[in-house]
């Protein structure tokens, strides 16, 4: 038991077969994390920049893709030094600050999400109310409960298993995950179960409620076509957001969890990156192509930045 809490160091070992391939794997994921920066920064931008769309919706939106550039810092940086390095390591205290991060990014999309459910909720079944519900007090409000809570609960469960007792120094992954580390435990503990428990209960009420504001939404939009326009061009966007974020996250979990050693490293790493590629490329540009305004303004800027050049030439 001499070892026992001394390990500085965890060797990740995802990696492991992909000598052959590492300046590929290295320019494309470059690439992606490029493409990430470029989709989410264009819509936050268009966003702060245009006062029009100071509205609750577009404020939501822009801490969305906020979130997805935070989620996204914890992993693509590390990743592409590992791709260049031979040994896959990281520190403790960075694979647990890389846990948190990554973890407390999926919970605030979660919580992001909600918001922008409720807000289209108001939006098109209370629409009398809706200016007194979503003042701008309300709205930054709830967009810091949304970072806070996330934020709190994690942390919670990343010193909880900060404190644990570790008897091994392996992650089986490219990247640090809480559930991991824990695993990696010389005994069990109550908080080690109780705390992620409570977690995923609080998370599962965001989805049912997510349900709830769905099932009223389509049912007052179909006696109108006018609201059934609205849902059409704001919430179907939301919608196909959150399932594309649910699908991520479920399709790791489970994997992590249930999934066979007999499967190639490579389909394993792929799972395990997804909920970090997809989510964070096809949320804002489900939202840019969508809305109009924010299609508008975007192409407004391109074409007059292209007017501009041909002026000057």
């Amino acid at each position: 038991m001499d070892n026992v809490s001394v390990i500085t160091v965890f060797t990740l070992s995802g990696l492991s077969d992909i000598a052959n391939y590492r300046v590929i794997l290295f320019v494309l994921t470059l690439l992606c994390y490029c493409v990430i920066w470029l989709v989410n920064l264009t819509i936050i931008v268009t966003v702060i920049v245009d006062k029009k769309l100071h509205e609750p919706m577009y404020i939501f939106l822009c801490n969305l893709c906020f979130n997805g550039l935070y989620g996204t810092a914890a992993f693509y940086p590390k990743f592409l030094y590992d791709l260049l390095s031979t040994t896959h390591v990281i520190s403790y205290a960075g694979c647990l600050l890389q846990g948190f991060v990554l973890h407390s990014a999926v919970a605030a999309d979660f919580s992001l999400l909600a918001l922008m459910a409720y807000d289209r909720y108001v939006a098109i079944c209370r629409p009398l109310v809706y200016h007194s519900l979503m003042t701008t007090q309300k709205i930054y409000i709830f967009v810091f409960f949304a970072w806070l809570i996330p934020f709190y609960l994690l942390l919670m469960s990343t010193i909880t298993t900060a404190t644990s007792r570790l008897c091994g120094s392996h992650i089986p992954r490219i990247y640090c995950v809480n559930w991991l580390i824990a695993n990696l435990a010389c005994s069990a503990s109550v908080a080690r179960i109780v705390i992620p428990a409570f977690n995923y209960t609080f998370y599962f009420g965001h989805a049912v409620f997510i349900f709830w504001s769905y099932v009223h939404l389509i049912k007052t939009c179909q006696s109108s076509k006018e609201n059934w326009n609205k849902f059409m061009q704001t919430c179907v966007p939301h919608l196909f957001s959150l399932t594309v974020v649910v699908l991520s996250f479920l399709f790791d979990m489970l994997y992590m969890r249930f999934g066979s050693k007999e499967i190639p490293q490579s389909f394993e790493n792929f799972m395990a990156m997804e909920i970090l590629l997809i989510p964070p490329i096809i949320n804002p540009l489900m939202y840019g192509f969508k809305l109009t305004q924010i299609r508008n303004r975007v192409l407004n800027f391109i074409c007059g930045k292209s007017l501009a050049l041909r002026l000057k030439s």
